[in-house]
């Protein structure tokens, strides 16, 4: 990860088919653009390896969440779970369509906490929105179970988790919807792009026409399209679908790199007895995109982290609990429901209960956790470096805190 790491020829090809025909939109100008529809096949691809019924793609991730959770019939005053732990396109994109988020608390999964879940359903819960962080998954068997006892919605987002399984089934389509993310920073990667994916044929055909200001794709030309509902412009470019194509492509050998150099930095911090490791609820499923590992203090992490970037080290090495974009604690603009336009009353009073909640448990464990980003391009030694570093540094710091507690 990331899959610009191993951006080449195979790239710059489907590009090329694009340019030459000058059509870079992914609807209509059928003859000009000689039979190349780079959009359809990435979709086809997509369909077919993680065995999904039907896929479409948009402009991205975010638009992905927006598009499903508009298919899927979420709105103004519904309520959505979603972790604590996030990106803040899951909360954007539920406000997005007028709907509420409820926070719910992680646990060593990093996703959602089943129990947490349970105590944040109320009247007005439509949707359980599980966001399978940093290339694993969430515990999908019991919140399907709270789904079904509740007749809630489950909508994925597999945003960061292209190509990890639970229980033999891809993530993004255990859901009644999924979605991926193909920004630059992911494992694959269309520079800016997103996918949804459904076995439902009906959120499908909604899929298809929100995105593309409601048409509805049925006519012999655009012009001929009917509106059957109003939608929104989250179209992919032909561009950018070609680029995502032949990455997608090469996926496989993401997911065989990863593995690979994952499997020796963990052997290298299994050594440390201060450092315990991510739960996944099917290990045999994860991506390995980071190594997500457990410090015993908060206290602790803080002071690795320092010293990580002392040392010059700390890019890739990820403090969830201090980052502007992914917890709880920094997202001062949500509690502030810092937005340029008009919420409703709804959503303020939802905001407001939010700017006064507290998460202890989701705390005690974001703060002891760092997440090392798995690069494609490490060779054996600089993987093996990487860790020792990290380990020496972990021994360093749990030394010297060792030192002050005795004193």
């Amino acid at each position: 990860m990331p899959g610009f790491e191993l951006f080449g020829p195979e790239e710059r090809k489907e590009v090329n088919d694009v340019l030459e025909t000058g059509i870079m939109m992914r609807y209509g100008f059928d003859g000009p653009r000689k039979g190349i529809w780079k959009s359809k096949e990435l979709e086809a691809e997509i369909c077919r390896k993680f065995n999904a019924g039907y896929t479409q793609l948009v402009s991205s991730g975010t638009a992905a969440l927006t598009t499903a959770l508009t298919a899927l019939g979420v709105g103004a005053g519904d309520e959505v779970i979603m972790p604590t732990f996030t990106f803040v396109a899951s909360f954007e994109a539920v406000l997005s369509v007028g709907a509420l988020p409820v926070l719910a608390d992680v646990d060593e999964t990093l996703t959602l906490n089943p129990e947490s879940v349970r105590q944040a359903i109320t009247p007005r819960t439509k949707c359980i929105m599980p966001v399978h962080m940093c290339g694993g998954m969430a515990d999908l068997d019991p919140l399907m179970e709270i789904c079904k006892e509740y007749d809630l919605l489950l909508l994925e987002d597999a945003c960061q988790s292209i190509g990890a399984s639970y229980k033999g089934r891809y993530l993004g389509t255990v859901g009644n919807a999924g979605t991926f993310s193909f920004d630059f920073v992911k494992t694959v990667t269309c520079a800016e792009g997103g996918a949804i994916l459904t076995n439902q044929k009906d959120i499908y055909a909604k899929c298809d026409g929100f995105s593309d200001h409601g048409h509805d794709h049925l006519g012999v030309d655009r012009g001929a399209d009917l509106h059957p509902f109003i939608g929104c412009n989250f179209r992919i470019s032909e561009l950018h679908a070609a680029v995502g194509l032949a990455q997608f492509r090469k996926l496989d050998q993401f997911l065989d790199i990863q593995q690979r150099n994952h499997r020796q930095l963990q052997s290298i911090l299994s050594g440390l007895e201060e450092v315990s490791f991510r739960r996944l609820p099917d290990p045999s499923g994860d991506s390995h995109t980071f190594l997500s590992w457990f410090l015993p203090t908060e206290e602790i992490t803080w002071a690795v982290v320092a010293e990580l970037k002392q040392q010059g080290i700390l890019g890739g090495n990820f403090y969830w609990f201090d980052h502007n974009w992914h917890y709880i604690r920094k997202w001062d603009h949500l509690r502030k429901a810092d937005t340029l336009n008009n919420l409703s009353d709804l959503q303020k009073q939802a905001l407001r209960d939010l700017s006064n909640a507290a998460f202890p448990a989701s705390d005690s464990i974001m703060g002891r956790c760092i997440s090392t980003q798995i690069g494609l391009l490490w060779t054996e030694e600089q993987t093996k470096e990487r860790g020792e570093k990290i380990a020496a540094i972990v021994r360093k710091v749990s030394s010297r805190t060792s030192s002050y507690s005795a004193s």
